[in-house]
């Protein structure tokens, strides 16, 4: 590997991440299988993956696997504050390059993306869409190779979908946070503990009693409010889409507009997807000492700009706290610069949910290859053959068994004809 193919913080820090990614390894064992498959298959032989995903120790175990298949792999960062440098380290010694610094500014994101792309990749396996963006726009001519690639999140899935209605997408692309196996447990579960735990690791604030304003009600808000729910929090929740501001409702929620919770919150979390979600007008009525936190995909949905044009001054005032001072001498506190607070301060999702997410992307991309000059320039959904598969896997790690039709109860269901 030349060493101009990577970029980390410290080679020392190997050894210390080598051992968080077989800790990692233990909950993921639906990984595991596939990559002991893929180890005998070869599925992925000689085919060259980019991929732009949180660099964390879930990562390092499916690059692992891809690696084990014959792929030839390269990684960068999906977020700026989310690498973890220890896990980067112990990659490159797996011999995987990878372009990642925790805290690393614009301008080398870009460069580690780019660099990623020049590993020429016939698949990609992207986590908000830059990777693909920067393709379609800077490197164009690299698209002729590509095969396929995956999309894992929400917002990356939205930004795609946009780009194929506006005829720009070249090449076929799964949307793997569309698979049940991956909403209804990474972005609940895993986005709803690790919230939590990158907020409480960032303040030590106490949870109980605490008015808690959720902005978005999907599958990561509902995560979320579940979580802050059950440690003692009064949850609010803010919406736009009137069923999902329903479900909240009858979730046991308060339901309000955000210029109402504005006044009452004591910490709030954006999980949208969406732009300047929390504005300027809100931060003119919040009360001394709310705090702001994002868990959405990229640092937009928190107004940064107009929180600095409203303020006198600010202070570092703990790591990944920025204490901002309005009018009347009141105080904001905006956690990890705006940015994922789960990976800014925490460490991402648990492993254990991260494997069905993974396990997702490895079966999905063999399922490319195998299909390689099949499939349309669209965003497909996961096939529902492999979703349940995940599932299978999973439940089998688990030692729980589940029921199966019958014959005549397969024959029924398939019939129209009896009835009453």
């Amino acid at each position: 590997m030349n060493k101009n193919q990577y970029d980390i913080k410290d080679p020392s820090l190997a050894e210390a991440g080598r051992q968080r990614i077989e800790w990692a390894s233990r909950e993921m064992p639906v990984v595991k299988l596939i990559r002991d498959r893929f180890s005998k298959k070869k599925p992925l032989k000689d085919v060259r993956i980019s991929a732009c995903l949180h660099i964390t120790t879930e990562t390092a175990n499916l690059a692992l696997a891809l690696q084990e298949g014959g792929a030839s792999v390269i990684l960068c960062a999906s977020n700026p504050l989310s690498t973890q440098d220890d896990v980067a380290a112990a990659l490159v010694n797996y011999g995987i390059p990878t372009n990642a610094i925790k805290g690393e500014d614009e301008k080398t994101y870009y460069k580690h993306i780019n660099t990623a792309l020049d590993n020429n990749p016939q698949l990609t396996v992207d986590d908000g869409a830059d990777l693909v963006t920067t393709l379609h726009t800077k490197r164009t001519d690299l698209i002729s190779n590509v095969i396929g690639g995956t999309e894992e999140t929400t917002t990356g899935v939205i930004r795609l979908r946009s780009l194929a209605k506006a005829g720009g997408l070249k090449y076929p692309i799964i949307a793997v946070n569309d698979a049940q196996t991956k909403y209804l447990f990474d972005n609940r579960y895993g986005t709803g503990q690790s919230t939590i735990d990158g907020i409480t690791r960032a303040t030590n604030v106490l949870w109980a009693g605490k008015k808690v304003v959720i902005c978005g009600y999907g599958w990561c808000g509902h995560g979320i409010a579940l979580r802050a729910k059950g440690l003692g929090s009064q949850v609010i929740v803010t919406e736009i889409e009137p069923v999902r501001a329903l479900e909240a409702v009858m979730d046991g929620y308060q339901v309000m507009p955000l210029m109402e919770a504005a006044k009452v919150g004591d910490i709030f979390i954006t999980t949208t997807g969406n732009k300047n979600v929390i504005d300027k007008a809100h931060f003119q009525l919040m009360k001394d000492g709310a705090i702001l936190a994002n868990s959405g995909h990229f640092n937009v949905e928190i107004n940064i700009p107009a929180l600095e044009s409203l303020a006198h001054s600010k202070r570092r005032i703990r790591p990944f706290v920025d204490e901002y001072t309005l009018d009347n001498d009141r105080h904001l506190y905006l956690l990890g610069e705006g940015r994922l607070i789960n990976l800014a301060a925490a460490e991402g999702h648990p492993a254990s949910v991260m494997d069905m997410s993974f396990a997702n992307q490895a079966l999905c991309l063999e399922y490319i290859v195998k299909n390689r000059g099949r499939l349309k320039p669209r965003v497909y959904p996961v096939p529902e053959k492999i979703d349940k598969q995940v599932a299978r896997l999973k439940l089998n790690s688990l030692g729980i068994n589940i029921d199966s039709l019958t014959p005549e109860q397969k024959e029924y269901l398939s019939s129209w004809r009896e009835g009453t």
